[in-house]
């Protein structure tokens, strides 16, 4: 292989939880919910799937909504809508809370990196195999990887909310592969969501899935990128 994609969310990074989302924002906001309300509101929030890299949402998506939550990554605007307004399907104590919600989960402190993704990107690096980042995503995770440390082996991001494309549109791996200067059928593309992820192999990438689980229940699952390289 001439280079390796990654996606971003169930891939190198996981978000936290619906109940650490919420409890972190009730803290810092100031705001005290009785635990079985806020136990209540955490698990009424992942079923709208209101969490973005969360669950996706386990009760239909209401007919206003229906038509932006398709088509969410392909700008800032939209996700934020999108996910805002199936974050407002729960009621909180505060309205204030919902934007709350949404600008956490672009922190930092919210993303966790799987265990073996700092090895398994030095790996390539030392290797000298160009690593891409490929995210349907509606803002700027660059500042995710700096914090973990995990920058300095990406060597292109291609982000769906930049190019107005989201993933399976085989266009963002074009993009990325271009970037990297390898050729798609020389370019592995690794990734949790089957379909979306899965749209590389019409450009002529290999795809390798991993599951999108918790990072505890997940110690090792990138290191076969690294046979599959060669």
């Amino acid at each position: 292989m001439d280079a390796v994609l990654f996606d971003f969310s169930g891939t190198l990074f996981r978000i936290e939880s619906a109940e650490s989302w919420l409890r972190a924002v009730l803290a810092d906001s100031h705001v005290t919910l009785p635990e079985p309300e806020l136990l209540d509101a955490a698990r009424r929030l992942e079923a709208a799937g209101a969490l973005p890299g969360g669950a996706e949402p386990s009760l239909p998506v209401p007919a206003e909504l229906a038509g932006v939550w398709q088509v969410r990554d392909e700008s800032a605007e939209l996700h934020r809508a999108a996910y805002s307004g199936m974050s407002r399907l729960v009621s909180l104590p505060d309205p204030a809370l919902h934007d709350a919600l949404y600008d956490r989960h672009m922190t930092p402190a919210a993303w966790r990196p799987y265990p073996d993704a700092a090895q398994v990107l030095e790996a390539l690096c030392d290797r000298g195999t160009p690593v891409g980042v490929v995210s349907n995503i509606g803002w700027d995770l660059r500042p995710i990887f700096r914090e973990h440390g995990l920058d300095r082996y990406v060597g292109a991001y291609v982000l769906s909310y930049e190019h107005g494309v989201q993933k399976p549109d085989p266009r963002l791996f074009a993009v990325a592969c271009e970037m990297l200067g390898a050729a798609p059928e020389n370019t592995l593309m690794v990734g949790d969501n089957r379909r979306a992820d899965g749209g590389a192999a019409s450009l002529g990438c290999k795809v390798h899935f991993v599951d999108h689980l918790p990072v505890e229940q997940r110690p090792d699952a990138l290191w076969p990128v690294l046979d599959l390289v060669g």
